[in-house]
């Protein structure tokens, strides 16, 4: 599938010390959509909206980190009952997403989960419980407890949406009465300005060859309880929920692959 890659330009508000960026998320839905067509997934109405808000929070989300972030996201839903899986890469403006609906435990509250990497640097996790079933109130809970510093989200229309970030001796007033209203006008009212432009696609990174990698342990472990006493399974992957066919000769060619010496070899 094609990506369609489309621009996020993130600005800073003069004399209120705020992050902006803003953008209509279609180009984004788009792949999202033809991603669900091709691998024969459907989705609850009210379970596509929850995703593709999330979707794109998380990319506003992205856009505002180093370049140097892989991220993920699971926010988890008591009502209605679901995980929803968000994960990025900052450096290639990779976004991907999917819900589970399925053995989803039942709690006491929401729990928003982030997994992030810097670099070199060990994953760090943070784990933020939340009210409601607002994905984008979800966000700013995480943002005023784990971040500490406060974000908002807005919804300026069916998709375009924009996230204002708090920086260092931010206008408070200013910031916690902002309506849609104020944020659709922000570039006519205050004196916004560009600092980069990041670029943003759908695009998971998985492959056969990963999947493959992923069923090798249960593969060399026992052939019949990966397969169950078939020749052909389908395998989703766990990111993006892309369907892949994967049969017992496969799984003996990779393995087989795996045990070859590599290199070339000399006589001594």
């Amino acid at each position: 599938m094609d990506e369609s890659v489309f621009s996020i330009v993130s600005s800073f508000v003069r004399g209120r010390n705020v992050l902006f960026a803003q953008a209509n998320f279609s180009p984004l839905y788009v792949d999202y959509y033809l991603h669900l067509k091709d691998n024969r997934i459907e989705m609850q109405p009210v379970v596509d909206e929850l995703l593709k808000t999330a979707l794109a929070a998380f990319a506003l989300h992205c856009v505002s980190r180093p370049r140097n972030e892989v991220l993920a996201w699971t926010i988890n839903f008591q009502d209605p009952l679901l995980n929803l899986f968000l994960g990025g890469d900052t450096e290639t403006g990779a976004v991907v997403g999917r819900a589970f609906t399925e053995n989803i435990k039942e709690a006491e509250e929401n729990v928003f989960y982030q997994e992030v990497v810097k670099g070199n640097k060990p994953l760090h996790r943070s784990v933020v419980p939340f009210e409601g079933s607002d994905p984008l109130a979800a966000v700013e809970s995480f943002y005023e407890r784990s971040e500490q510093r406060p974000a908002r989200f807005f919804r300026l229309d069916a998709e375009t949406f924009a996230i204002l970030s708090a920086h260092p001796d931010y206008d408070r007033e200013w910031f916690a009465n902002l309506g849609v209203e104020d944020v659709r006008n922000l570039s006519e009212t205050e004196e916004v300005n560009p600092l980069e432009t990041r670029l943003v696609k759908w695009r998971c990174g998985c492959n056969q060859i990963r999947i493959l990698e992923t069923l090798l342990p249960v593969w060399r472990q026992s052939p019949d309880e990966l397969f169950l006493g078939e020749e052909l399974i389908e395998v989703n992957c766990p990111r993006c929920a892309e369907k892949y066919r994967i049969s017992r000769e496969m799984m003996e060619a990779f393995e087989q692959s795996l045990n070859e010496p590599s290199g070339d070899s000399r006589d001594s």
